[in-house]
């Protein structure tokens, strides 16, 4: 596909909060029954009691060095566009990422506890200059799959929202957005992990498809090709949905929701027991390993329409 355009870029999520509540719209004169964002919707897919910890409660997690991984290969890839197209090597990307990394320590000190052993001992903690090299691999990697000396973004980090006809506000960051001179939108979404294996790849591309719907509600236009970019394999996913398919994404939202409210309402949030448990920050207090949940907040204090981030004020990236 030829690509032409101009690139735009949004603030990131500095001040804690989800960066698509500081930038969310009023919809005058309109009842919105709440906001969902592909990763919280994600989330309560998942397990409920994640979504109940990270969204309701608003539990702190420590940040980790996968998830600042995604966030400093995807600030380099956004900020490589600033850059003259002859200027955007892989050298100069790969010299980008240590600046990067210092810049989020300056804005967020306690990243750096990611590499601090609380108990002392020698090796238990992760090397810092080996992760900064995995960072600059996956950097690198990304141009055995695009060239940025050949494309011109029509938007980075792009923030879509959307109102549907159940009330239901629909709102995320697209990493990056690509126009056909015939104006064919492509979606892309960077992963710095794995591609998933054959017959696993509904769940990324349920967020790009939750994107591509809420950029057909609010544009009127639906993206030719939904494209998943793996950093971690050096692979590449395509999609080409359709409207059928927005269809059923928007009835699958909207079905994730009513889930939601009924949890909220009930104050039933079940936990689910899968393989993404290792990772879960929250394990301690989950019933599915012998914890005990805190007690619920006041109604007032949060609603599930109101996704949080996690204590570092990072809104961690693929």
């Amino acid at each position: 596909m030829g690509i032409t355009a101009i690139g735009t870029g949004v603030a990131d999520d500095a001040d804690g909060g989800s960066p698509a509540e500081r930038l969310s719209t009023r919809v005058d004169g309109v009842e919105v029954l709440g906001a969902l964002s592909p990763s919280r919707a994600a989330d309560f897919l998942t397990c409920p009691l994640l979504y109940r910890f990270r969204t309701v409660d608003r539990l702190p997690e420590p940040p980790s060095v996968d998830a600042m991984r995604g966030t400093v290969v995807h600030q380099v890839l956004e900020d490589i566009f600033d850059l003259p197209a002859a200027e955007r090597t892989p050298e100069r990307a790969q010299a980008m990422v240590a600046p990067v990394w210092e810049q989020i320590l300056l804005d967020h000190p306690e990243a750096a506890l990611m590499f601090a052993d609380p108990d002392g001992a020698p090796g238990a903690a992760p090397d810092a200059a080996q992760w900064l090299v995995s960072c600059r691999d996956s950097v690198r990697r990304w141009y055995d799959l695009e060239d940025p000396r050949r494309l011109e973004p029509a938007e980075r980090e792009l923030y879509v929202e959307a109102l549907l006809e159940s009330k239901l506000l629909l709102r995320g960051f697209i990493d990056r957005v690509d126009e056909a001179p015939d104006g064919a939108l492509r979606l892309n979404d960077y992963k710095t992990g794995k591609a998933p294996r054959e017959g696993f790849e509904g769940r990324p591309l349920f967020q790009l498809r939750f994107y591509a719907l809420a950029l057909w509600r609010s544009r009127g236009v639906v993206p030719r090709v939904l494209q998943l970019v793996y950093l971690g394999s050096g692979e590449v996913i395509t999609y080409e949905p359709d409207e059928h398919d927005l269809l059923a994404t928007e009835r699958k939202v909207e079905a994730v929701w009513r889930a939601i409210t009924h949890a909220q309402r009930t104050g039933d949030w079940q936990p689910s027991r899968g393989p993404l448990c290792g990772w879960c920050a929250h394990q301690a207090l989950c019933p599915a390993w012998g914890g005990t949940p805190p007690p619920l907040p006041e109604p007032s204090a949060t609603t599930p329409a109101q996704p949080g981030a996690g204590a570092s004020g990072l809104e961690p990236s693929g």
